[in-house]
């Protein structure tokens, strides 16, 4: 989680200070990968919901992960799994929450993948960390047996 969050706020900060402009594509593969600096305000895939989403976002955010903190406490060792897709998850998360902390003007987004005028969404480190995140521990939990409730001996 923590090289996550280290890779996704070093790598916005970069863009930042080399794009040449917001909305303006820097081609590095040629049009299939860009760099495009922009700002999300809102949810995933920009969506948007309201005047105070800002603060909804944050409060979500926390929310997630204290779920995701009570989650990791159940995973046992034979879960590695999800415990490598909860760390992704939690990453992503957290390297979302200090840009909308830190900027009103959103999370800074600048990976940017298509074709012509067929492109996906643009987004960040944390992003990809988060839906990586998701299948892997989709997978883990269908694979069955990578969650258990923890004795209660061992909470203590």
């Amino acid at each position: 989680a923590s090289l996550l969050v280290l890779a996704d706020c070093s790598s916005k900060r970069a863009i930042e200070a080399a794009a040449p402009g917001v909305g303006v594509p820097t081609p590095i593969v040629e049009n299939l990968v860009r760099f495009t600096l922009v700002y999300n305000q809102g949810a995933a895939f920009s969506t948007e919901f309201g005047p105070y989403q800002r603060w909804v976002l944050i409060a979500a955010t926390l929310l997630f992960l204290f779920l995701v903190a009570g989650l990791y406490r159940q995973i046992t060792e034979a879960g590695r799994l999800a415990t490598i897709g909860l760390a992704l998850l939690a990453g992503g998360a957290v390297g979302n929450l200090l840009d909308r902390v830190l900027s009103p003007r959103g999370v800074v987004d600048f990976i940017d993948v298509g074709t012509q005028a067929s492109r996906f969404y643009v987004f960040n480190f944390a992003d990809a960390g988060v839906s990586i995140g998701a299948i892997l521990l989709a997978y883990a939990l269908w694979r069955g047996g990578q969650l258990e409730s923890v004795p209660e001996e061992a909470q203590s």
